[in-house]
């Protein structure tokens, strides 16, 4: 009797508690312990037989099918009993939100998806922030914390729209609250391994060395001679081409290793300087959009040779263009030179001189000021017009007179006063501007630049370029504080795989080995609240292994959007204490399988113009432009002027091949001393004279 009055009170209770929580439309905080769908009917719990059919119907079937996903998931409990039911439930999802290219990125997606199945979707979905606004289904569960961020990093690049703020904000509103139960509700198991971005047991220690915010600085290449930058050619062969001052351009492959045969070698042509603060050297390198195909790249450095060895100036500032071997794409034939630009320097600070090519294909060329007064302007005669500009010029032209034309959409195009190959103006010492490569192909831009805030201080700014704006006066986007005197050094956009954390945060450093990010919010409204500035934070060596060490010369971006860091402990140009560092995030593998691309070799150089045009220079349009004396499509008719006399065939320029009897370059002369074909005497002389001419003819050809 007792038993039974204890089941009699055990089921009035059971039945109290369910008509308290059961719908989803009454306000109050919902019970944990009571598992609803998110229509607030009861999940159905399945049988065995029934999961055993759901799962070898899954494992038969595509693994694309969200619903199948699901089952995998929740196999014991679950609010889509069937696979048709989880069909319906999941596509009234937007397809604009949960669909994406990006496998990892999809893999996520698909298990968010299958929240609504959960047998706790009612918790999951259950918010008072979503109660005020009844008209608005939410489109994610509550997340779990460190779901929330690896949801965060992965996808934001994939799906914009939905992460319109930073990783803070995203999951304080989208995350846990208190202690309720958040989503993945099962037991996510991560494969573990070499290639997996989950870490394993052995390296929870290694973790817990390092402190929150640091990265590692991965030291790649050592022995090099003042590195000042490093660049990608974007041919799909993930090689890193980096500078060294004195005038060598050095391979690294895409497996690190550095060919011992230079790619270009111009050390003869390049006057750098040996002490501190002396910027002179080669200063710069940018393949074309289009290298893979015309093999043109643009090169910048100093010397101070030829005619402009004499004047006021004390050196030039020269951009050249280059083409790749035919027979090797590991070395640049030095015979394809051609000037595009020279700029009369007076001082040895303030140079600039990087090359870019931005999203609409042009060149831009950032000089800076030279540390140059009106005086020095006056006695300099006007020739230095371009010192603290922007530059921007197009060389696909097809034009063989000049190496570059105007675009027609440059501010200054009409102006009388200003040159019309100036963008914008106003830079003092820009240390390196950068694209962001997110936001190109997203149809937007963001192009931004360190600088000194003038000509006698250390203290920075950073810059965002817009057409025709002078930036000696108008506002930066950032100021930055003076470092023990040491002027800042640009960086990169990161837009890489390997770290998360780093994600968008723009990298940049200053001389004196500070590193630091910026990072803007999208949710700000005033301009002083966009950006803000961090220290980024090194492990020591014994926690990575390495340290960075020395000055930092420079920044370097491969192909796959990874960051780099060139320093040197000494600053003449002849020491070998250059070092090449890969910025990496201890906390994920140095290579996650997800960053994985396919290495294409680098191909020869086959286009139509390179392999015919013989006496001449292609365009990057792919235009044979003909050299002094040439003529013809391909340049392989020889111009004589004035013409060849005496039945004299012209082959070089200003030369002929003479017929018997004649010589001289036009064939004026006669070798008997008559000055016309009257001496021939008879037929058969001239007959025998035209035969031995034929030969000659014949034998040049061949």
């Amino acid at each position: 009797m007792k038993h039974l009055q204890f089941v009699l009170v055990l089921a009035i209770a059971v039945n109290v508690w369910e008509c308290g929580d059961a719908r989803l439309g009454e306000r109050g905080e919902l019970s944990l312990r009571r598992r609803r769908c998110y229509d607030g009917s009861v999940p159905k719990r399945l049988k065995k037989r029934e999961r055993k059919v759901l799962l070898e119907g899954s494992s038969s079937s595509s693994s694309g099918n969200s619903g199948e996903v699901c089952h995998r998931l929740y196999p014991r409990v679950s609010c889509c009993p069937t696979r048709r039911a989880a069909y319906q439930i999941l596509h009234r999802r937007d397809a604009r939100v949960f669909s994406t290219n990006n496998t990892e990125c999809g893999r996520l997606l698909e298990e968010i998806k299958c929240a609504r199945c959960s047998p706790n979707a009612q918790v999951l979905f259950h918010s008072l922030d979503m109660d005020k606004m009844p008209h608005r289904e939410p489109d994610l569960p509550r997340l779990c914390h460190d779901f929330c961020r690896e949801f965060y990093y992965t996808c934001r690049g994939h799906i914009p729209e939905l992460f319109q703020a930073d990783v803070d904000e995203f999951c304080q509103y989208y995350g846990r609250r208190d202690s309720s139960l958040c989503f993945p509700d099962f037991q996510r198991k991560p494969l573990h391994g070499q290639d997996s971005n989950y870490l394993g047991d052995e390296k929870i220690d290694d973790i817990r060395k390092h402190k929150h915010n640091c990265y590692c600085a991965q030291e790649v290449l050592s022995g090099l001679r003042q590195p000042v930058a490093a660049v990608h050619c974007g041919d799909g062969s993930q090689r890193l081409f980096v500078l060294e001052r004195e005038g060598i351009i050095r391979i690294l492959t895409h497996d690190l290793v550095m060919l011992k045969e230079p790619f270009l070698d111009i050390h003869k042509l390049v006057q750098n300087g040996l002490k501190g603060g002396d910027e002179r050297g080669l200063l710069s390198l940018a393949f074309h959009p289009n290298y893979k195909k015309n093999g043109k790249l643009y090169v910048s450095y100093t010397t101070n040779q030829e005619r402009w060895a004499i004047g006021p100036h004390d050196h030039i500032l020269r951009v050249v263009e280059y083409t790749v071997s035919r027979k090797n794409p590991n070395q640049v034939d030095p015979r394809t030179v051609r000037v595009l630009m020279e700029v009369a320097e007076l001082h040895r600070k303030h140079l600039g001189g990087q090359l870019l090519f931005g999203p609409d294909g042009l060149l831009h060329i950032i000089l800076g000021d030279g540390m140059i007064t009106l005086d020095d302007m006056e006695e300099m005669d006007g020739l230095s017009d371009f010192t603290g500009s922007i530059l921007r010029v197009d060389v696909d032209t097809d034009c063989c007179s000049s190496p570059y034309s105007i675009p027609l959409n440059n501010p200054y195009f009409n102006s009388t006063n200003q040159p019309p190959e100036i963008f914008a103006h106003g830079l003092h010492d820009p240390g390196r501007c950068a694209v962001d490569r997110l936001q190109v192909e997203n149809g937007s831009l963001s192009f931004l630049c360190t600088d000194t805030s003038g000509k006698n201080t250390s203290s920075g700014r950073i810059l965002e370029i817009s057409k025709g704006k002078d930036y000696e006066n108008e506002p930066s986007v950032y100021d930055l504080q003076s470092n023990g005197g040491a002027a800042p050094v640009g960086g990169f956009i990161y837009r890489g795989c390997q770290s998360r954390r780093l994600y968008g945060s723009y990298v940049f450093g200053d001389k004196n080995g500070n590193l630091r990010i910026l990072q803007k919010s999208p949710l700000s409204t005033s301009n002083e609240e966009q950006w803000q500035e961090k220290a980024l934070c090194l492990g020591s060596t014994s926690t990575c292994g390495t340290t960075l060490l020395g000055n930092i010369l420079g920044f370097g971006e491969d192909e796959l959007g990874e960051v780099y860091i060139l320093s040197s402990s000494k600053s003449m140009a002849q020491s070998h204490s250059g070092k090449l560092y890969k910025l990496v995030d201890p906390k994920r593998p140095y290579t996650p399988k997800e960053c994985h691309r396919t290495v294409e070799p680098p191909e020869l150089l086959m286009t139509a113009c390179s392999r015919h045009c013989k006496n001449g220079h292609c365009t990057p349009t792919g235009k044979c432009c003909c050299s002094p004396g040439w003529e013809g499509p391909l340049c392989r008719v020889a111009k004589c002027e004035p013409g060849c006399r005496n039945g004299g065939v012209c082959m070089e320029p200003s030369k002929c091949l003479c017929k018997s009897g004649y010589s001289g370059d036009m064939c004026e002369k006669s070798e008997r001393g008559m000055p016309n074909d009257q001496e021939k005497e008879g037929i058969f002389g001239q007959i025998i004279d035209m035969t031995s001419y034929l030969l000659d003819l014949t034998s040049y050809i061949v």
